[in-house]
């Protein structure tokens, strides 16, 4: 931030608090009313920005009395970046929940959509009822879009009531399955969202950067299960890296071989397994593949009751309702020996990206973020800001201790951890990976050191976990997901014994998870330590360290196995830094890719999402042109076909517009498109009256247009999502041919939705012309879509 940004912030600041005395002075009544007030001004033509430093003011008191809090000037400083649509780079411990309270104030004044929006369901619950207690306070209405138990579903009607409240706290990816499910409602009365207005997204980085390359996709009605899979499994068990298969460098692609084909041609007795008549065992042969060499269990997935569940790359929390497209995850499951579950198609999806860019305006609030301000920039056009800490930072950051193979890693780690846990410091011992963190775990105990593991299989009690961590003697073993959320309070006398321990136990994929991480330590002032270890075994290391380390690596890997030797070296200290920014730079070169990837769809999202809203709010009369649908549809099917017969005609007529037809009266000429079209025409409209004459009224009429358009473009939509995600897929191995994969993706996807744009017109005829309408005994109407 700029000396000039800072000091007009500074005298927003001033502002605020020339009111605090006056505000201080006012009655729970009065200070009450300055809600309705502000509303007052808005509607006069004030801005928000007008009356910020005395609505910050208000809110500020209120926090006072409701809470017992009083912001300080810091967190004032982080509520207005967070008003202006910016980041807000707060240390932790530093108050972010309270900073929220004035920008959601203020923007819920306008009574449009405000949102805050967490990481998990426990934050969103607990600030939804400690916040909350302010806005209700003030006169506002709060709600919370998560439940606490995962049995209940909300029903429509419950949503509706959460999203019309003036500030709603809920999670990333519950507001991004709301938005689909939203838009997949058959009627008004289903839709509950409101229009994006302002949101405040919290760990900001991690919700707009990190998962930002994950979709949110709802799926629906399964494909048919192909029974290849347990097959291809038992086959990929039998082959050997280098001789039948191969990987890439950095481990994102395996194929096979010359040897590993005519391998799997004599295992399947096929003579040419690339004739062109194998396609579904290739693909099988490849999701086996990838199953067993690209994916890790513990680092990439878990295997919970019966169930693969996947992680999250960044903090290792279980992605619940989530899973692997195109017939991954079942491979997984084959590979894990588990039940197998339905291939579902992907019925509509969308990125964290796309999402948070509907909003009218995004404030974000983080630890971390600096580092990554370009992107925040050129993605979602917000600055970030770092507010100052109220009490200066004294924790002490040690360098890293870096060695050439993992043993000696994990025996100086462990080391450390003796040490510091013999004096009763409180030590928070973080991983990359379940699977490590259940290592670290057997260490310890075969140390006899009692500790907690916090990872993917009991984050349940993550709460109770983190807030013991701070007390004496304490050693918590966690994989990153303990850098995010809630604060580790030092329990008494821990500030003498040198404050929380960080220990990381290897270099994170870029530089803003390891500063969360060692944020978790010295919050608000308290002291601390944090340090990292790191070896030439680490997967950064290995996926981008220089080539020289790499031989390095296997010339001294089997030295000194019996004592830890540190790497002191500055070039070698420096070519870790180096790795760490190309996997940063690999990231966002990533998600840049998954933005330009999903322009297509977003655009084409949009165009459905708009014609399908147009047929919704149509409650009364349905103001589509059924007549124009019809003479276009003919009209293709005359043009297409320049010498029309009687069979294809009648065909034609079967087809799409009715089963009742009894044929071409015999002296019927084919030839002449006119009184063809006349003649189709008139099939058309006495096929759609004999339907409107069943049905009671102009309003029902209009409903069962309604219906059939809707479900023609749900139909195709869905069947276009589920291709768009196919074709991804498949276009990404057009690199390896020394073809841009983006282009090729667009190119496709343009054809495919012109496709689709046939399809529904196809469909829309279809359903208007051969559905069946039946009265039911207690005199309603039902409508059967063939």
């Amino acid at each position: 931030m700029n000396t000039l940004e800072l000091q007009k912030l500074r005298r927003i600041l001033a502002k605020v608090d020339s009111y605090a005395k006056t505000m201080k002075k006012l009655s729970d009544g009065q200070l009450k009313d300055k809600t309705s007030f502000f509303k007052k001004l808005l509607k006069k033509g004030a801005s928000l920005d007008d009356i910020l430093p005395e609505a910050f003011a208000v809110v500020r008191e209120a926090d006072r009395r409701v809470l017992g809090m009083f912001p300080f000037d810091t967190q004032v400083l982080a509520g207005i970046v967070l008003h202006q649509g910016n980041v807000a780079e707060m240390k932790t411990g530093e108050g972010k929940t309270l900073s929220a309270t004035m920008p959601l104030y203020l923007n819920a004044l306008t009574e449009e959509s405000t949102i805050l929006v967490t990481t998990n369901e426990y934050l969103a619950m607990r600030d939804a009822k400690e916040m909350g207690r302010v806005y209700r306070w003030l006169g506002l209405t709060v709600a919370c879009g998560v439940v606490n138990d995962p049995s209940v579903k909300l029903k429509p009607e419950d949503k509706k009531k959460i999203y019309a409240s003036d500030i709603v706290y809920t999670t990333n990816s519950a507001v991004g399955f709301d938005y689909l499910l939203d838009n997949l409602a058959d009627s008004a009365a289903e839709k509950y969202m409101r229009p994006f207005g302002y949101v405040i997204v919290d760990e900001a980085d991690a919700v707009l950067l990190d998962s930002a390359q994950m979709p949110l996709i709802i799926s629906g009605a399964p494909r048919v299960q192909s029974n290849m899979y347990k097959l291809a499994d038992n086959f990929v068990q039998l082959l050997t890296e280098n001789v039948e298969y191969r990987m890439d460098e950095e481990k994102k692609n395996v194929w096979l071989t010359h040897a590993g084909i005519d391998e799997a041609e004599h295992y399947f007795s096929l003579e040419n397994l690339y004739d062109g008549t194998h396609t579904e065992l290739v693909r099988q042969l490849e999701l086996a593949l990838r199953a067993h060499t690209l994916f890790e269990n513990g680092k990439n997935y878990v295997v919970e009751n019966g169930e693969v569940k996947l992680l999250d790359a960044q903090n290792g929390r279980i992605l619940e309702m989530t899973k692997l497209q195109s017939g991954q995850h079942q491979a997984l499951e084959a590979r894990e020996d588990v039940e197998l579950t339905p291939d579902m198609r992907a019925m509509t999806s969308i990125t964290y990206q796309n999402l948070f860019r509907m909003f009218k305006k995004i404030g974000g609030m983080t630890g971390t973020a600096k580092t990554a301000e370009d992107e925040f920039i050129e993605t979602y056009y917000m600055k970030v800001v770092q507010i100052p800490t109220n009490k200066p930072v004294i924790r002490k950051d040690f360098p890293d201790e870096i060695y050439t193979t993992l043993p000696e890693k994990i025996l100086a780690s462990m080391q450390l951890v003796r040490q510091l846990h013999e004096k009763g410091q409180p030590i928070l011992l973080v991983t990359a990976s379940v699977e490590i963190s259940e290592i670290y775990s057997e260490l310890l105990l075969h140390e006899r050191i009692p500790h907690n593991v916090l990872n993917a299989y009991n984050a349940a009690k993550e709460a109770e976990i983190i807030a013991e961590a701070g007390q004496r003697g304490r050693v918590t073993v966690a994989t990153s997901m303990a850098g995010r959320g809630t604060d580790i309070k030092l329990g008494k006398g821990m500030a003498k014994l040198g404050g929380l321990a960080v220990i990381g136990t290897e270099k994170m994929a870029n530089e803003r998870i390891e500063l969360q991480l060692r944020g978790r330590s010295g919050r608000q002032g308290d002291p601390g330590m944090s340090k990292f270890f790191v070896s030439f075994e680490d997967e950064l290391v290995i996926k981008y360290g220089a080539r020289w380390m790499h031989t390095f690596y296997e010339k001294h890997k089997n030295f000194a196995l019996d004592k830890p030797q540190k790497l002191t070296s500055f070039r070698v200290r420096k070519a870790i830094q180096r790795a760490q920014k190309y996997s940063d730079s690999s990231g966002v070169q990533q998600r840049k890719s998954t933005l330009e990837f999903d322009e297509s769809v977003r655009v084409q999202r949009e165009l459905v999402y708009k014609q399908r809203n147009n047929l919704i709010r149509q409650t009364d009369e349905c103001k589509y042109d059924i007549s124009q649908l019809f003479e276009k549809y003919i009209e293709k099917f005359i043009q297409k076909n320049k010498i029309l017969t009687s069979v294809k005609v009648s065909r034609f007529v079967f087809d799409n517009l009715s089963y009742k037809y009894s044929g071409l009266p015999a002296e019927t000429d084919c030839s002449e498109p006119k009184k063809m079209r006349a003649l189709l025409l008139e099939i058309c409209r006495k096929e759609l009256n004999e339907k409107k004459i069943k049905l009671i009224d102009k309003k029902e009429i209009s409903r069962f247009y309604r219906l059939s358009l809707l479900k023609a473009i749900d139909d195709c939509w869905i069947e276009e999502v589920d291709n768009l995600q196919q074709l991804r897929t498949v276009v990404s191995s057009r690199q390896y041919a020394q073809r841009n994969p983006i282009f090729e993706y667009h190119r496709e996807a343009a054809h495919s939705f012109k496709k689709m744009k046939r399809n529904i017109q196809k469909q829309a005829v279809q359903n208007l012309l051969l559905s069946t309408v039946l009265e039911n005994e207690d005199g309603t109407r039902s409508i059967y879509f063939s």
